[in-house]
């Protein structure tokens, strides 16, 4: 059977992707050694290109194609640029750390092209397959990138423990897929959305074949009780993975709640909205308290995510386009903050020193004024403080939450910000009014420089002008 030329247009960004990675794996293998940044330069190349691509794409009408796994609409190409943003930003991290620790290596940029394809098939799926397909691609990209530093103890066990776990997320996510086949007859996911809204009465097969979805769902995310490997993961692996695993993925995990939550699941909303506060209360809490007692600076950050998780998850619970939106701005937003924060590391970082602990960022106002002030304004903004994006974004998922009113969820996740803001502030208390743990002036790649500002600037822009993204989340949705 021939497939319509259309259809194949759709998914051009996807074919396009797929093509350069092939490709430039095999440059790789054989002029990797001679050229060392032949693979970072396509690999930024095929981001630009696609970015392109799909930002052409965003007034194409919605379409189902490929027989129905397939979906272009609006929402998908909207995070899809935010991935390809994130990523672009994450290579030029990722570049200053390879150069910096000595250790330049092809398959980083190869792996992470996969991955991005993972997370488009995930963003665009109409099938529960095709949604399994797109997680499993980036899932084992993301296994291998953690294992790449082969020297590394704690990073071969983070692997372990990652691989190891998210087998077990994905068999639970494929069983929960298997009950909802079982009592649809369908894997579309508008055919399932029919199938439940013409059954009347909810089936306990339903009942359980949702909770498993929520468990990998929640496993993706890094949602409490689910959350074992983020710290370890986090801590273990490189940091230029680590920024990486905490930013674009998140986007990804978003639309894959979407989809199977919100467009498939729809009609089960009151069972699943129930199963979601728990483990958004338990995320706020278990990360915000946690997150206190840390000295590492990734294991703080992956405390951080997981509050975080916390609170894109009530964007979801409110269960309204308002609060499908805010989850959306929440969760590109924080991307972009998570990207700046580890960024920040590797900048301080150095070959045979890799400055993740929170010690390493005493006085770093008297090393370079400006480089704390960018952390100042990541760190402010994931605390919530105004003017950043982190403060609008909080607000508007908290505005969703008091719409439905669910005041005591909205009362809770303010208590356990206020919490959270403690170690947020110790950061900017280490930068400014501690005594430098190094006099060692710091030595920046150019484009890391710029990178690194534009990151901030964007922030603290996002933060004054919010309207703009949130409103392009909202009509991405309607």
């Amino acid at each position: 059977m021939t497939m319509p030329l259309s259809d194949l247009l759709l998914l051009t960004p996807e074919i396009f992707v797929l093509t350069m990675a092939c490709a430039i794996l095999v440059v790789e293998a054989f002029v990797g050694k001679r050229l060392p940044n032949i693979s970072y330069t396509l690999s930024q190349l095929t981001l630009l290109v696609a970015a392109v691509i799909s930002w052409n794409m965003l007034d194409t009408p919605h379409a189902v194609v490929m027989g129905g796994t397939f979906v272009h609409d609006p929402m998908a190409a909207l995070l899809k640029l935010a991935v390809f943003l994130i990523v672009t930003g994450a290579f030029v991290y990722a570049r200053s750390f390879h150069t910096s620790s000595g250790r330049l290596t092809g398959e980083y940029y190869v792996l992470g092209l996969f991955a991005v394809l993972g997370m488009m098939v995930m963003i665009s799926a109409h099938s529960l397959l095709t949604i399994y397909l797109g997680l499993e691609l980036l899932s084992l990209s993301l296994y291998a990138m953690v294992a790449t530093d082969r020297d590394s103890g704690n990073g071969s066990e983070a692997a372990m423990k990652y691989f190891v776990l998210g087998a077990l997320a994905s068999g639970m996510l494929l069983y929960g897929m298997s009950m909802l086949y079982g009592a649809t007859g369908t894997l579309d996911l508008a055919g399932i959305a029919s199938a439940l809204a013409g059954q009347g009465e909810n089936s306990l097969i339903l009942i359980f074949g949702l909770c498993f979805v929520v468990v990998g769902l929640a496993f993706k995310f890094g949602a409490v009780p689910f959350h074992m490997w983020v710290p370890d993961v986090y801590d273990g692996a490189p940091t230029a993975v680590t920024l990486f695993i905490g930013s674009a993925p998140k986007i990804a995990a978003f639309a894959m709640a979407m989809r199977l939550l919100v467009e498939s699941l729809g009609s089960l909303s009151v069972d699943w909205q129930g199963m979601l506060i728990i483990l958004a209360v338990l995320s706020l809490a278990l990360g915000n308290i946690i997150a206190i007692a840390q000295t590492s600076m990734k294991r703080m950050l992956a405390y951080s995510t997981i509050s975080h998780v916390g609170f894109l998850l009530l964007g979801l619970i409110a269960n309204t386009s308002a609060g499908y939106s805010a989850a959306m701005f929440y969760a590109i937003t924080y991307a972009l903050m998570a990207i700046g924060s580890f960024a920040l590391i590797i900048l301080l970082s150095r070959a045979g020193f890799e400055a993740d602990k929170l010690d390493d960022f005493r006085g770093l106002n008297d090393r370079s004024p400006w480089y704390a002030f960018m952390m100042l304004i990541l760190m402010f903004s994931s605390a919530g403080v105004p003017p950043t994006v982190g403060f609008y974004a909080k607000l508007s998922v908290l505005q969703a939450v008091v719409d439905v009113h669910m005041v005591w969820l909205a009362v809770v996740a303010v208590a356990f910000s206020i919490i959270g803001a403690f170690y947020y502030i110790r950061v900017v208390k280490l930068m400014y009014f501690d005594e430098a743990a190094s006099d060692e002036p710091l030595t920046v790649r150019p484009d890391m420089q710029i990178a690194v500002s534009v990151n901030g600037l964007l922030v603290l822009a996002l933060g004054i002008f919010p309207g703009g993204l949130l409103a392009l989340c909202t009509q991405v949705l309607t």
